[in-house]
């Protein structure tokens, strides 16, 4: 009897891990509204206004809140945006940055070597982040990115083929996030 049980409970777990497995791993969720940008970061470009934001999640689990604000009607990678994430939950910002360059790799964007400096750089900037948190990328065309934790400018990479990489991981038509890149862009 004791036998079949374990049996039983062991089978129950593997077809657990492999639907776990099966599953999307990240999905994007409602539209959520973004609150203000802080004034360190409307002063870069203050005809920013918010185009759109949804919710990320990795297993059911809430990793960010997201949102695009632009200074256009419709969006464009030639104009000056910034992509607002609000952490739902505590990451290691050595991680983040490593994530980052994973997805950089899968769109295919830059060189090997391009990736290693670029994931040097954001591990010098990225914070740890808890749960609150709010991390801001400002994409500014032909020079490159900023960053700022909490309102507090953290660092710069002036690289506009990183900017182009670095945003292309949620607007990139090729994201591995295609329904967050559609909230990102104001669809519901």
């Amino acid at each position: 009897m004791w036998a079949n049980t374990r049996s039983r409970a062991a089978s129950a777990i593997f077809s657990m891990v492999l639907w776990c497995l099966s599953a999307s791993p990240a999905t994007a969720s409602k539209r959520v509204e973004p609150g203000v940008l802080p004034a360190s970061v409307a002063s870069l470009a203050p005809d920013l206004r918010p185009q759109g934001g949804g919710e990320l999640r990795w297993f059911g689990v809430p990793i960010y809140d997201g949102y695009l604000w632009s200074g256009a009607p419709e969006f464009s990678l030639t104009r000056t945006f910034a992509l607002d994430l609000t952490y739902r939950r505590s990451l290691d910002g050595r991680r983040i940055a490593e994530r980052s360059v994973e997805e950089i790799a899968k769109l295919g964007y830059g060189s090997a070597e391009q990736r290693s400096h670029w994931g040097d750089e954001m591990r010098r900037i990225f914070p740890d982040v808890k749960r609150g948190d709010r991390l801001i990328g400002v994409s500014l065309p032909g020079r490159g990115a900023r960053f700022f934790h909490n309102g507090r400018p953290i660092g710069t990479i002036d690289d506009p083929d990183f900017a182009r990489a670095f945003f292309g991981i949620w607007l990139d038509p090729r994201t591995s996030q295609p329904e967050f890149r559609r909230l990102l862009l104001g669809g519901h």
